[in-house]
């Protein structure tokens, strides 16, 4: 079967799937940190509000281009982008998709990570304090799990993806209905415990004065874009699987809107829980203080806090396996993703589709195994590529642009679909590469003149300037330097992919 022509049976599997993309770790592991530590005295109201204007200047009007190009293309990052500028920017697409390519390497470990909590909550008893919970944490980070369960991650990723649109669409229709009820169950258990309203009641009420912050907003729109994989390029990949009249419109709205309440409802859950049971021994700073610690690469409140929350809780070890079953789910179906958008690339450079398969999956395997072995490393990486998302989002804004912002606009155009608005125009040509530029001046400035001035010129340093520097720079070089060939490899129409 041609590539071109798999599409998704329906415009639910459709929708599915891409929550699937937006609805990952970024929901229940990063969301509910980044809103403590970016809390005033009075609340983290005032930070929700401005992460939901970036999901309507940043979020939606990118997952509105990603559908596009991908059902215009009909392509993966690459391939779009080289049919959508002429082939004179198939760098561009190139890069998107490394990012996200680079991003799956250690993203496979956190997944592992979420696997083997499962499995330890259900086998094993819950940890009754810091220090047993920070010993089993160690204990894992010593043997020889993390790479095992990173292993068997991506082996799951695999065979959801070796089928392409059919097996990723079947997988989805499993792991993300299952995923958004425990979720629910989740939260309807942590809005009843005592002490869950003082929680509850912080994350929703706004002091509006933490909005004087430039850090504020900044922080906001990096979730968000965090949150809905906007400009990650895995939208584009499913969008070239869609058919014209699933509808681009209704469908990102859907999507950039039904990943924010589950960002939502997983903020309700673990603020509920937190507040709930360090309530009572804690004051509120204390408590938020706790929040806020993330630990080596993220892990203190999701891995090292949690676990011996659910074990002072009633129910506490069914609600332990519920939110990691949850968070591997989430994991899984963002890594099929991750995975797809690889094999995708691979199949418009030539390859068939199941030894890119393979080839993304074992590859991505081998590259993730260092952050495997080394939680510095995988924060390394993580603030390298997670950064660069900002760079792949402004790249996604030119393609537009450059193929035609009205055309583009008239061509995705169906009766059944929601009208594009006309402020969609003005937000990709000006406000995206607005918020690009102003948000990678800033993070430069700090990275040079604050957090890590004494040694942001050594690319060796974790997070240092120079070390995103460095990285970005022999990624693009690379691709500039082969964007001919890649340009009339991925951009052709003559490539087969194996039935």
């Amino acid at each position: 079967m041609k590539a071109s022509e798999q599409r998704f049976s329906s415009r639910w599997g459709l929708l599915l799937s891409v929550l699937g993309i937006a609805v990952g770790t970024g929901n229940i592991w990063r969301f509910p940190r980044i809103a403590a530590q970016n809390g005033g005295d009075g609340g983290a109201g005032a930070f929700l509000v401005a992460w939901l204007v970036f999901l309507l200047i940043w979020s939606i009007p990118l997952i509105i281009a990603e559908y596009a190009m991908g059902q215009r293309g009909r392509k993966g990052t690459i391939g779009s982008f080289a049919k959508l500028t002429e082939g004179r920017f198939a760098w561009m697409g190139a890069f998107v998709g490394f990012v996200a390519t680079a991003i799956m390497f250690y993203y496979s470990v956190v997944a592992g990570w979420c696997v083997y909590y499962m499995g330890s909550s259900l086998f094993s008893g819950l940890p009754i304090s810091v220090e047993s919970s920070l010993a089993t944490w160690d204990g894992f980070q010593a043997s020889g799990f993390p790479v095992i369960f990173h292993a068997l991650a991506m082996l799951l990723g695999a065979v959801a993806c070796w089928q392409g649109v059919k097996s990723i669409e079947r997988a989805n229709r499993v792991l993300v209905p299952t995923l958004l009820a425990i979720v629910v169950i989740a939260v309807i258990r942590a809005v009843t415990l005592p002490g869950a309203g003082a929680g509850i009641a912080y994350l929703f009420t706004p002091d509006w004065s933490t909005l004087k912050e430039p850090g504020i907003w900044l922080q906001a729109l990096t979730q968000n874009a965090w949150d809905t994989g906007a400009g990650w390029g895995l939208i584009l990949t499913y969008g070239a699987y869609m058919k014209k009249e699933h509808g681009v419109v209704r469908n990102a709205v859907l999507t950039g809107v039904g990943n924010n309440t589950v960002s939502l409802l997983a903020a309700t859950m673990i603020f509920g829980i937190v507040f709930a049971v360090l309530g009572q021994q804690m004051q509120t700073t204390e408590i938020l203080d706790t929040m806020r610690q993330s630990g080596p690469a993220s892990t203190g409140l999701t891995f090292i806090w949690m676990p011996q929350l659910f074990a002072q809780m009633p129910f506490g070890k069914i609600l332990a396996v519920l939110f990691f079953l949850a968070l591997s789910f989430a994991a899984l179906s963002s890594l099929i993703s991750m995975i797809e958008l690889t094999t995708r690339n691979l199949v418009d450079l030539g390859f068939r589709r199941h030894k890119a398969v393979a080839f993304a999956a074992g590859g991505g395997f081998l590259l993730g195994v260092p952050s495997a072995l080394n939680t510095t490393f995988l924060a390394n990486q993580d603030f390298v590529w997670g950064v660069a998302l900002m760079l792949s989002g402004a790249f996604v804004a030119f393609a537009v642009m450059k193929y035609g912002i009205k055309r583009i606009r008239d061509e995705v155009a169906t009766p059944t679909d929601w009208k594009i608005p006309g402020v969609w125009d003005g937000i990709i040509r000006f406000l995206v590469p607005l918020q690009a530029v102003v948000l990678l001046v800033w993070w430069l400035w700090q990275a040079t003149t604050t957090d890590f001035a004494a040694r942001w010129y050594d690319p060796l340093e974790a997070y240092s300037a120079m070390t995103c520097l460095v990285q970005w720079a022999v990624v693009l070089v690379a691709f500039i330097a082969l964007n001919r060939w890649m340009a009339n490899r991925a951009g052709s129409d003559s490539l087969y992919e194996a039935s």
